[in-house]
């Protein structure tokens, strides 16, 4: 997705963007043939213009049917065309760091152009700064929004995960009908950068933490089997400041009843890439069927998985499959919308059994 704004819309974008991964403002496009051609473009933009040279540097290059032989290769070019760059307007360069960088670069490689980019987020904005580590997240919180969004859930629905592990998807809905600013507690690349206007930035933040007119008391309920997740789940949304809008409780997800008469269910049970053998998912997954069609009629359940055997295995007929990716994990996001009775087909008044 590409679009075009002024210093206030890129502050305001990485601050309220719940799905993005980066925003990164596009510095140059141009052709190239050769490793060559990239260095002599990089190395023509004013980089002092744009960053100091006491900040710390790290170059990034992806492609895509690039004819270079090599982008390691590609991205060390870059990295020293920056850095000559500096050297010959300041005397002296950017020292890299790999791990934890003032000033990102991205490169993209097309068949016959390149582009080239400055990172304004910094860390991937599904950062939001208040996960616990100590429990391993399934899926990012910009995924999670995304999620949550597809399932067409809103703020005065009902919303339960029952398997809820660190409380990712609970932690997101209840920011979101709060109106909390996903990156309202994080830095940002843009801080980083020359041109930065901290008054504007401190006044867009300020405004951040003003609970919107609109926010609404959510209904939202959340159990695991761990006890580990939970209070994992429990610090992440206080450290979130969305604590007192969640309900957990310690409860088997094949022991869990509704909450509600009717509401929007969402998971991301384990599968065989995460966590649990072939055989013994196979096993789980009629099991939850039988529990959603028994427990939760007048429901709208989604499930969120890597494993593309489960509408056959847990029983039930999805009315939407949605595929997405879990990292470089294929997934679907299977739709269940649960009726009462049977889920048969009702015969027709000609539709009689053959003798």
């Amino acid at each position: 997705m590409q679009f075009t704004g002024d210093r206030e819309t890129c502050y305001r974008v990485n601050l309220w963007s719940r799905i993005a991964s980066r925003i990164l403002w596009k510095v140059a496009e141009f052709p190239y043939r050769s490793e060559h051609d990239i260095y002599n473009e990089v190395k023509r933009l004013d980089w002092p213009r744009h960053f100091e040279v006491k900040r710390t540097l790290r170059v990034s290059v992806t492609g895509q049917k690039s004819p270079l032989k090599s982008l390691e290769f590609a991205t060390l070019r870059i990295k020293d065309a920056i850095c000559d760059r500096f050297r010959e307007a300041q005397g002296i360069r950017p020292s890299v760091d790999r791990s934890a960088p003032d000033v990102r670069v991205h490169a993209f490689l097309d068949p016959s152009r390149a582009s080239v980019y400055l990172d304004t987020s910094g860390e991937p904005l599904f950062k939001r700064s208040w996960r616990d580590d100590e429990v391993q997240a399934p899926l990012r919180e910009n995924l999670a929004a995304g999620i949550l969004m597809l399932t067409g859930w809103t703020p005065d629905q009902v919303l339960l995960d029952p398997m809820c592990g660190g409380g990712t998807f609970l932690t997101e809905a209840a920011a979101m009908a709060r109106g909390r600013a996903p990156g309202g507690k994080r830095e940002f690349g843009f801080e980083k950068l020359r041109g930065f206007d901290s008054a504007l930035w401190e006044k867009l933040r300020a405004s951040a933490t003003q609970l919107p007119t609109e926010a609404r008391t959510p209904l939202l309920y959340g159990s695991d089997s761990d006890p580990r997740a939970l209070q994992a789940a429990r610090r992440n949304l206080a450290a979130a400041g969305v604590e007192r809008w969640v309900k957990l409780e310690q409860v088997d997800v094949l022991d869990r009843e509704a909450p509600a008469a009717s509401g929007v269910m969402i998971a991301n049970p384990p599968y065989g890439e995460r966590i649990g053998s072939e055989e013994a998912l196979a096993e789980l997954y009629p099991l939850l069927g039988n529990v959603m069609k028994t427990r939760f009629s007048s429901w709208n359940c989604f499930l969120f998985t890597g494993d593309l055997r489960l509408p056959k295995l847990i029983r039930l007929e999805a009315s939407r499959r949605i595929p997405l990716f879990n990292g470089p994990i294929e997934c679907r996001l299977y739709q269940f919308e649960i009726v009462a009775g049977s889920h048969r087909k009702k015969r027709g008044p000609q539709e009689g059994k053959a003798e």
